[in-house]
């Protein structure tokens, strides 16, 4: 093959990737910055969730946690893997002895148990893959949290203060 046939038979397959991607691919979202877009949920007491997508496909969720000053979420666990980025404030897991600070990664593995904790307050988004498991003082899951009780959390929220549900927050 000449140079030219390369490059065009490259073209070609180029051309019929995209169409396929056209064809299956799911529409691409984009969630604002405003309260209107996506409210701030309360979850907990001092602890509120910004609901940022939900894919029922994987199990998975995203959201930007915010604890008030003393803010704290009981012991659990997850079942799957967690990724977090502070965005502003500090938190800490008790069990732990770091402390995540603004442009802290966190990289959390299946079935580990820690509690958070936030002193003076905080903001990180987070992906959560799978459910997270509270637990009481004796190891017994108290609460199951997953995709579908983010929705619920959200949806109902939602409903009980008129606000619209945003169709683009779901995959």
């Amino acid at each position: 093959m000449t140079v030219n046939e390369v490059e065009s038979h490259a073209m070609a397959v180029e051309a019929r990737v995209d169409r396929m991607r056209d064809k299956y691919a799911m529409v691409e979202g984009f969630v604002g910055a405003t309260d209107e877009v996506s409210p701030w949920v309360p979850f907990v007491e001092n602890v509120w969730i910004r609901h940022l997508t939900f894919d029922v496909r994987s199990s998975s969720a995203a959201n930007v946690l915010w604890c008030a000053a003393g803010g704290k979420l009981g012991r659990h666990r997850h079942r799957g893997p967690v990724s977090g980025f502070t965005i502003e404030g500090s938190w800490r897991y008790l069990e732990y002895d770091w402390v995540a600070t603004p442009g802290c990664f966190v990289r959390e593995s299946p079935g580990r148990t820690h509690t958070l904790y936030s002193e003076k307050g905080m903001k990180t988004f987070f992906w959560l893959n799978g459910p997270l498991e509270f637990l009481d003082d004796e190891d017994r899951v108290v609460e199951t949290v997953d995709v579908f009780w983010f929705i619920d959390h959200y949806e109902r929220y939602c409903e009980e203060h008129g606000i619209p549900i945003n169709p683009t927050l779901y995959l």
